[in-house]
C-alpha cells in the first residue's frame, strides 16, 4: 500500500486573511502528503498573487504541522517529520513577467490561461483555438529556466499541444480528467494526454464532479478515469489532484463575481460537488481492492508527480 500521497492542486478562499488550518484534513491514514495550493487565478494582478504567497508562507511558517517546501529534498524531510509539505500553484498568466519571483515565492505550477484566452494563448471555453501565442512560447522557455511546471490545466486543446512541442521540460495537466469518457471542455483529448506523456509529464486526474461525470465525485468515477488514463499512456504518467475547493461559498461568489470566466457547463448540474481530503486519502485501498499492484498505486498517488518535482524544481 501506497505511504505517499501528492495531491497536485486544491483550493483555499484567495484571501490575504484565510486560515490553512483546512490543509490538515489531509492528516490520516499513516500517508505522507504533499499539496500543492492555488495562491491566484485569471481575475489577480502581480500585487494580488503576491500578497496572497506572502499571507499563505507566513501562516504556514506558523503552523506546527505544515511546512513550505523550497526545494524537491525538502518533500521528504517534512513528510519523514510528520508534517504536510505545501508548495504553490497558479492558474492564468497576469503575473508571469515576473517568473522568477513567483518562483522564489515558492509557485512550482502555472498553467499560461485560464479558460478564455489571454496574451499567452487561447483557452478550453474559448470557441475560436488559436493556440499558444509568441508570448506564451516565452514564457513557457522562462517556465523552463526558473524551475516552474508548465501546466495544460483550463487552456486549450491547441494551447496545451503546443505547450508540450516548445517545452524542454515535463509538462502536466494537473487537474484535468479524460474527455473520451467524459465530455466537458475542461477534459482533455486522447491527444492532449499523449503529448504530456511524451515529455515525460503527468495528467492529474481530478476529483471535481463535474468533470468525472454528472456531478459524480466517487472513488469509483475517479478510477475509471485513472484506468482509462493508464491504458492510454502508462502508469508513469498519471496522477491525482482533488481541486478541492476548502470554503463552497467563496468559490460560488467568485463564480458570481466573474461570471465570464465560465459557461453553462460549470452549472448544469446544480451545485459542484468535489472530493473530499478524507475519501482521496482512501483512494489507494480502494485501488487495491481493484486488483492495482502497490507499485501502480504508488506510482499514480504521488511517485509520478514526485518525478516531475525531482527533474524540474530546485533541489
Amino acid at each position: 500500500m501506497t505511504s505517499f500521497l501528492w495531491d497536485q492542486h486544491t483550493c483555499l478562499p484567495l484571501q490575504t486573511d484565510t486560515s490553512v488550518e483546512p490543509l490538515i484534513r489531509y492528516h490520516g491514514h499513516d500517508m505522507a502528503v504533499l499539496v500543492s495550493v492555488n495562491a491566484g487565478y485569471s481575475p489577480h494582478s502581480f500585487r494580488d498573487t503576491t500578497a496572497l504567497l506572502d499571507h499563505y508562507r507566513a501562516a504556514i511558517s506558523a503552523h506546527p504541522d505544515l511546512e513550505l517546501a523550497a526545494g524537491v529534498g525538502d518533500v521528504t524531510t517534512i513528510t519523514r517529520g510528520g508534517r504536510i509539505a505545501v508548495v504553490f500553484d497558479l492558474e492564468d498568466s497576469r503575473p508571469l513577467d515576473n517568473l522568477a519571483t513567483l518562483a522564489d515565492l515558492g509557485v512550482r505550477t502555472l498553467l499560461p490561461t485560464y479558460n478564455h484566452a489571454n496574451r499567452a494563448g487561447s483557452g478550453c471555453l474559448d470557441t475560436t483555438d488559436a493556440g499558444l501565442t509568441g508570448w506564451g512560447r516565452a514564457i513557457v522557455a522562462e517556465m523552463n529556466d526558473v524551475g516552474i511546471v508548465p501546466d495544460g490545466s483550463h487552456c486549450s486543446t491547441r494551447t496545451g499541444l503546443d505547450m508540450c512541442e516548445v517545452s524542454t521540460g515535463p509538462v502536466v495537466y494537473s487537474h484535468s480528467c479524460m474527455r473520451a469518457v467524459w465530455d466537458h471542455p475542461r477534459n482533455i483529448t486522447d491527444d492532449q494526454a499523449r503529448a504530456c506523456a511524451a515529455t515525460g509529464g503527468v495528467i492529474g486526474i481530478t476529483g471535481v464532479g463535474i468533470f468525472l461525470g454528472p456531478n459524480t465525485p466517487t472513488l469509483d468515477a475517479m478510477t475509471r478515469r485513472l484506468e482509462y488514463a493508464v491504458d492510454l499512456v502508462g502508469i508513469d504518467h498519471v496522477g491525482i489532484s482533488s481541486d478541492f475547493s476548502f470554503d463552497l461559498a467563496d468559490f460560488y461568489d467568485e463564480l458570481t463575481r466573474n461570471p465570464d470566466l465560465f459557461d453553462e457547463s460549470y452549472t448544469r448540474w446544480g451545485p459542484i460537488q468535489w472530493m473530499a481530503p478524507e475519501t482521496l486519502l482512501t483512494l489507494g485501498a480502494h485501488l487495491a481492492d481493484r486488483g492495482w499492484a502497490d507499485d501502480h498505486i504508488n506510482a499514480v498517488l504521488g511517485a509520478n508527480f514526485y518525478r516531475v518535482a525531482q527533474r524540474v524544481w530546485p533541489t
